[in-house]
C-alpha cells in the first residue's frame, strides 16, 4: 500500500477530487497555503494499493494542469517612497507529489 500526499493549486482541487472520487480513489483534503505567492493549495491524503497508483496519477495529470498567470509586484525607490506595479508572468497549477510506502493500515 501506498500513501500519496498531493499538494494541489485550490482552482484545481474540486475537479480533481471529483474525478478521483468516481475512479474509487477516496481522499483527505487539507487546506493549506504556500508558495511563491503565497496562495491557496489543497494537499491531498490518498492511500491505494500498489497497483493503482499509476491510475491515480493519471487522473491528477489530467487535472492538474500549469498554466501562466500575471501577477503585479511591487518595485520602488524606498528612499523617494516612489512604488510602482509591475505585472510579472508566473507559472501556476501543476502538482507536487510524494509517494510514500505504507507499512501498516487501519480504518477504525
Amino acid at each position: 500500500m501506498k500513501l500519496i500526499v498531493a499538494v494541489v493549486n485550490k482552482d484545481d482541487s474540486s475537479e480533481l477530487t471529483v474525478r478521483l472520487n468516481k475512479a474509487g480513489f477516496m481522499s483527505t483534503k487539507l487546506s493549506t497555503t504556500g508558495g511563491f505567492l503565497k496562495a491557496g493549495n489543497v494537499t491531498l491524503l490518498i492511500g491505494v494499493e500498489d497497483e493503482n497508483v499509476d491510475p491515480c496519477l493519471k487522473i491528477m495529470e489530467e487535472c492538474c494542469s500549469k498554466r501562466s498567470q500575471v501577477v503585479s509586484t511591487t518595485a520602488g525607490n524606498y528612499a523617494e517612497q516612489f512604488f510602482t506595479a509591475l505585472p510579472v508572468e508566473i507559472t501556476v497549477g501543476g502538482a507536487t507529489v510524494f509517494i510514500v510506502d505504507v507499512e501498516r493500515f487501519i480504518k477504525m
